[in-house]
């Protein structure tokens, strides 16, 4: 039988390859090779006229069935006598004879195409092995060719793993496919202006997890835009929400984060002023206190006495706060006996003043009453276990916590608190029992700066760097999702392995996304602001071939669509009633 591949005729006992290269397809000739990119020159004056920047590339290998595969870049016209020795192909690869204009095109080299590899026909990798010789062969890929390689690299990826994103736009008849267990394992950085689609995205990707008879998601929802996920009969989620300062009737279960859950960093982030002189005094006593009452707590409890001798200040025990400011303030006003039977200011007198004033202020606001004013059942000892399995527990599979009643300033504080307690939890279950979490990290800019403010504001990050850095160890990954990548924190971006880009617009951000993204896929960064709503570039792991794709429309949209504007001033009145009711909520910090 014979078959065509690059334009040769060879004889032999297997079937044709998928990828049949003819001589019609044939672009030009390879004529610089580096490790990342291939510069061709054209055929002839009309080879590139009809072909686009973005399409797709096959290049002869050095054997007859490898060859790589590319995305066309960049298509230039020289004059040669008007030709620059700074050239980027430079003069050494002017092909001698030649007069008038040339046609070159560049090429960036994303995997490797074999027709044959061992007793498997037809395989497609990410990389390239080997790399082109100079005039090797360059063939645009289009029609039935296109279509066999974007099928190729979807049905690569096993079934079990297979997660359907959307479209290619070369070719929308071809699947993206991206492997699911890729994708979440090793983190993922969702990133693209407002109204570029990434709660669309979002959405999806919930969805699509919601099929899985155990998924685990946990979505921070900082402005309540995945509620609509969780109404309904066949939602896809189950709301929770963190408790606000004011009463709130909203059908989300309201989630506490009781002081005594921070470690003692945290709790002193909120309070000391590292500054003052008298700070590590401070420190100290309050330390002391915390593991105290802590210990009272186990000592009044039955069948604690193995905790009892093995916790520490930062062990997540109930305590009295109250008890609490009342030893603090007894410290701070004591008087000791002296010479002479004479009382005598104590060692703490007078040091721990504006340390007990502090902490009132903060037990006092009640932005923070999620934490400092609990209800009451959150000071049960077995409170917690509960809370952990409500997080942990596959059952229900997606957790839509909305902190939309969190002040802004607080926000860093709260979401630390939570990731880092989920990420606890999962570090100290036995590993055969731990069922692998993703924590949605929206709006992460907000939260997860890039620069660092406040004291408590480092302590928050900490615990999602720390996941970053090692929760894949334990089944804990971040999907980090913001508009604004250039805001984030270098740590954690750094650690993702994957990239879900849609348009960006701000040139810092294209810059950040250009240094964390491959070397041979930086071209994409040009293209993305000019993409449209659902338009994405996939980078990473967790898919083969990085080229532009069209996302699937989540069947529930989340609440984040951009309003009209004009439409809606030419239609929709104001109503004075709702502007009055804003303000009374606004006053009482509940939206009810």
């Amino acid at each position: 039988m014979t078959q065509t591949v690059g334009g040769q005729k060879s004889a032999h006992n297997w079937l044709e390859p998928k990828i049949k290269l003819e001589d019609n397809d044939l672009l030009g000739v390879a004529l610089r090779v580096d490790t990342t990119a291939v510069w061709g020159l054209a055929a002839d004056d009309s080879a590139l006229t009809a072909v686009g920047v973005g399409s797709l590339i096959a290049i002869e290998g050095p054997t007859p069935s490898e060859f790589l595969i590319g995305t066309l870049d960049r298509v230039t016209r020289d004059v040669i006598d008007s030709y620059d020795e700074s050239d980027e192909v430079g003069e050494a690869y002017e092909p001698a004879g030649m007069t008038g204009q040339r046609d070159l095109f560049r090429v960036s080299l994303l995997g490797t195409y074999r027709t044959i590899e061992g007793s498997t026909r037809d395989t497609f990798k990410r990389g390239a092995d080997s790399f082109p010789r100079l005039d090797a062969r360059c063939w645009l890929l289009s029609g039935s060719n296109l279509q066999a390689l974007l099928s190729l690299t979807a049905s690569s990826v096993p079934s079990e793993h297979r997660l359907t994103l959307g479209t290619f736009l070369a070719d929308k008849s071809a699947v993206a496919v991206a492997d699911g267990d890729r994708l979440f394992q090793r983190h993922v950085a969702l990133v693209g202006s407002t109204g570029s689609g990434k709660s669309w995205c979002v959405a999806l990707l919930l969805e699509r997890a919601s099929s899985l008879p155990h998924a685990n998601l946990i979505v921070l929802d900082i402005h309540s835009e995945y509620g609509s996920l969780t109404a309904g009969d066949d939602a896809a989620a189950v709301g929770y929400r963190i408790a606000g300062p004011g009463a709130s009737e909203s059908p989300a279960s309201p989630i506490y984060l009781p002081y005594w859950l921070l470690n003692q960093e945290e709790l002193l982030a909120l309070v000391l002023d590292r500054s003052e002189d008298n700070a590590p005094n401070q420190a100290a006593r309050f330390t002391h206190h915390v593991r105290e009452l802590k210990g009272a707590t186990l000592a009044g409890l039955d069948g604690k006495a193995d905790v009892l001798e093995s916790y520490t200040v930062d062990s997540p025990i109930p305590f009295s706060m109250d008890d609490l400011i009342t030893r603090l303030v007894a410290d701070d006003t004591e008087m000791v006996e002296g010479a002479a039977s004479r009382l005598i200011a104590g060692p703490f007198k007078g040091k721990l003043t504006r340390f007990i004033s502090r902490l009132r202020a903060r037990v006092s606001d009640r932005r923070y009453s999620f934490m400092f004013r609990p209800e009451l059942h959150t000071q049960s000892y077995d409170w917690l276990h509960e809370f952990a399995k409500s997080m942990l527990q596959t059952a229900p599979g997606i957790k839509v916590i909305d902190f939309s009643e969190v002040p802004s300033d607080a926000l860093p504080v709260v979401t630390g608190v939570f990731a880092r307690f989920l990420y606890d939890v999962q570090f100290w279950m036995s590993p055969e029992a731990r069922t692998p979490v993703t924590i949605v990290c929206d709006e992460a800019h907000a939260y997860l700066p890039a620069e660092m403010g406040s004291v408590r504001e480092q302590r928050a990050l900490d615990a999602f760097e720390r996941i970053a850095k090692e929760g894949r160890k334990y089944g804990v990954s971040l999907f980090v999702v913001s508009q604004r990548p250039s805001d984030v924190s270098r740590t954690i971006l750094s650690q993702c392995n994957n990239f879900i880009v849609l348009r960006l617009t701000n040139s810092q951000d294209q810059n950040v996304v250009a240094r964390l993204l491959p070397d041979n896929v930086t071209n994409f960064v040009s293209i993305l602001p000019l993409m449209d709503v659902g338009e994405c570039v996939v980078v990473g792991d967790a898919i083969l071939l990085p080229t532009r794709i069209k996302l699937d429309k989540p069947h529930v949209a989340p609440i984040s669509a951009t309003r009209p504007f004009w439409s809606e001033w030419a239609e929709k009145a104001s109503s004075a009633e709702a502007i009055g009711n804003a303000v009374a909520a606004m006053r009482k910090q509940s939206r009810v």
